[in-house]
């Protein structure tokens, strides 16, 4: 069985270095309206347990590769995106 390939994006840090990720997954909520998107660094892609990171984000234009990325402030959106982390870590688990 093939791996599947993840998506990787660049992101640059407050002192404007680059750092790459791998996409974990994206999804949207209808009743906000808001993406999100949660990344890994890619050079702990193999690693067993790795730091995941959370921003809310917004397409720029029509280009897709295009993104603003927010920091999640809330706690509500904290817990949403923890509970959406937690049922993908399981459906994983499962498979």
């Amino acid at each position: 069985m093939a791996l599947e390939e993840r998506e990787r994006i660049v992101i640059p840090d407050e002192n404007g270095e680059e750092h790459l990720f791998e996409v974990l997954f994206t999804f949207d909520v209808d009743k906000t309206g808001h993406s999100y998107i949660a990344v890994a660094p890619a050079e702990q892609a193999e690693e067993e347990e790795v730091e995941v990171y959370a921003f809310r984000y917004e397409e720029k234009n029509e280009n897709e590769d295009d993104l603003s990325l927010f920091p999640i402030e809330s706690d509500d959106e904290w817990e949403m995106v923890e509970e959406m982390l937690n049922t993908l870590a399981d459906e994983e688990n499962d498979a």
